[in-house]
């Protein structure tokens, strides 16, 4: 069985707060005699689902198309976080000492039933407690069902700094509604973008059963 846990861009779509909005229009159409339909995109890197690149908080660090692929194809776990949970703390993290890939499934994915309602600063993070123990770990990517792993308001982003300088992968953006708990494989795709930055990219993320 394959689950889809890609959320989808559209416009008008939850962004994080300060981030480019999703626009979209008809460069070319055929209903106004063009040869073809071609439409223009224009949002940001951290958009819906998608991967930060170490070069996101630490400069000179690896680009989005200089991560190696088998980081973010292979066995994963989806671990199910209680609602109640507003932040992920080591706690959380016993008996995974061994899993190569980790996705969090946390009151998050309740968001994405609500879109219009924009985005939420009451997300379900990672504490940077928790990000050194993956660290350690020697985890190869790290994932969640919003658009953040760091608290909202954070000045020091420890958790993405302490996941990124070990060049973990961190996935954000996840939609996990329908997804059960346990033992899976992830196929992860970013967009190959390369650029001056390289901080990140969206991405098509499935797990398959």
């Amino acid at each position: 069985m394959i689950y889809d846990i890609t959320f989808p861009i559209y416009e008008g779509m939850p962004i994080y707060e300060g981030d480019p909005s999703v626009r979209m229009e008809a460069y070319t159409l055929i209903a106004k005699g063009d040869t073809a339909n071609v439409t223009k995109l224009c949002f940001g890197a951290h958009t819906a689902t998608h991967i930060d690149a170490p070069n996101h908080f630490i400069e000179g660090a690896r680009k989005v198309h200089e991560i190696d692929l088998e980081k973010m194809i292979g066995k994963c776990k989806v671990v199910d976080i209680e609602e109640t949970v507003d932040a992920i703390e080591p706690k959380h993290l016993k008996g995974l000492e061994e899993v190569e890939r980790i996705l969090f499934k946390t009151k998050n994915s309740n968001f994405w039933n609500e879109p219009e309602k924009g985005f939420r600063k009451d997300f379900t993070y990672i504490t940077p407690e928790a990000a050194k123990i993956l660290a350690e770990y020697q985890i190869k990517l790290v994932g969640i069902d919003y658009l953040s792993v760091e608290k909202f308001g954070s000045e020091d982003f420890k958790t993405h700094i302490t996941l990124l300088k070990r060049e973990i992968v961190i996935l954000e953006g996840l939609d996990l509604r329908n997804v059960p708990a346990g033992d899976y494989e992830l196929i992860c795709l970013p967009l190959k973008i390369i650029n001056e930055l390289g901080d990140g990219a969206p991405a098509r993320a499935i797990l398959r059963a």
